[in-house]
């Protein structure tokens, strides 16, 4: 008899070729079809929907992203006798639902919702909640582990913009730094949107920096950039995946290092870009993690005790392997490194 590891990436394979089930998982989802948030939820929707392909019966509820409509459609999947739950892309709705699902012994597959708290408060609420999206923390994480790795040999130096975002991201690789025995050179926070960046560039040079990671905007990091190249200053940069925003005045320099997701468009399972252009669906935004979400949920029903597939379990889906660790996050992190080659982010060597 085969493993069960093996049956459960059988039923995803067969929930992509689009070959009949004898017995339709019931699967709700939910996702915010109102408001502002309703571009997201229709992407996330209509990606679970092209991954179904038939093979499941579902059930949409509109959870309008608010606390009242996640605890209405939670009371609504109770009533449909739904099996699983995708969905979710704001903190309020999964929270106020996951109370009344956990009742109702309905496991929840998000690939929306980012807050640390959701998983982070597992063993005390018991939320049978499994996310595919990265914890909000992931990034940071991401930065501290990746950076002090390449750059062990490294003189480098880390700046911030002051921001939330910048400041936490530039705290999580010192913080991370430090406990690898590495200790930046230079340590700064700078004002951020400014015309030009060469004072910071000048201070960065005194300290003898060749590196440099800075916790701030892609129109920020394109400054100081073009500063250090002005100054005859050969520097290295990294930054978070706020590089990934729209290109501003100063363009950015090819080498420029970036910790962010992957494209899941340039990256996916072709059968499952296929699967979405055949539905009218452009694989942009949750369309794919919300096909990979479906794709998790038809595994985990058809398995017959869908909560324990999910606690053990590895699937295959269309943006790779997922297995959930202890709290419902996933066991490895997604974030990777990439370099920008003048035009785009491509995936980075080892040696960046």
């Amino acid at each position: 008899m085969p493993p069960r590891s093996f049956i459960l990436a059988f039923a995803t394979a067969v929930c992509l070729t689009g070959a009949a089930a004898a017995d339709e998982p019931r699967i709700g989802v939910a996702v915010p079809l109102s408001g502002p948030s309703a571009l997201l939820g229709k992407q996330l929707r209509d990606g679970a929907h092209a991954a179904a392909a038939g093979q499941a019966a579902l059930t949409d509820v509109d959870d309008g992203c608010t606390a009242e409509g996640g605890a209405a459609a939670a009371h609504q999947f109770v009533a449909a006798g739904v099996e699983i739950v995708v969905g979710f892309v704001c903190t309020e709705a999964i929270e106020a639902a996951l109370p009344i699902l956990k009742d109702a012994a309905i496991p929840v597959v998000t690939p929306g919702v980012r807050t640390d708290s959701l998983t982070d408060r597992r063993k005390k609420t018991g939320w049978p909640v499994y996310r595919l999206a990265p914890r909000a923390d992931a990034e940071r994480s991401a930065v501290g582990t990746l950076l002090t790795r390449l750059w062990s040999d490294a003189l480098f130096a880390i700046v911030d913009d002051g921001t939330i975002y910048g400041r936490e991201l530039a705290e999580g690789f010192r913080g991370a730094a430090e406990q690898s025995g590495l200790k930046p050179v230079f340590v700064d926070t700078f004002r951020p949107q400014l015309d030009n960046q060469v004072g910071l560039v000048g201070r960065i040079r005194k300290a003898g920096a060749t590196h440099l990671f800075v916790g701030g905007d892609r129109d920020d990091i394109a400054v100081i950039e073009r500063d250090a190249q002005a100054l005859g200053v050969p520097l290295v940069i990294a930054g978070g995946e706020a590089l990934r925003s729209a290109p501003g005045e100063v363009p950015l320099r090819a080498g420029t290092l970036m910790v962010g997701l992957p494209e899941w468009a340039e990256t996916a399972d072709r059968q499952a870009t296929e699967a979405l252009a055949k539905q009218g669906v452009i694989a942009e935004g949750y369309a794919l993690p919300g096909y990979a979400a479906m794709q998790v949920a038809i595994a985990a029903a058809v398995s017959g005790d869908a909560a324990a597939a999910l606690d053990i379990e590895e699937f295959r889906t269309a943006i790779g392997l997922v297995r959930f660790d202890d709290k419902g996050d996933l066991s490895t992190n997604p974030y990777r490194l990439f370099h920008f080659d003048g035009a785009r982010f491509v995936a980075a060597t080892d040696g960046g």
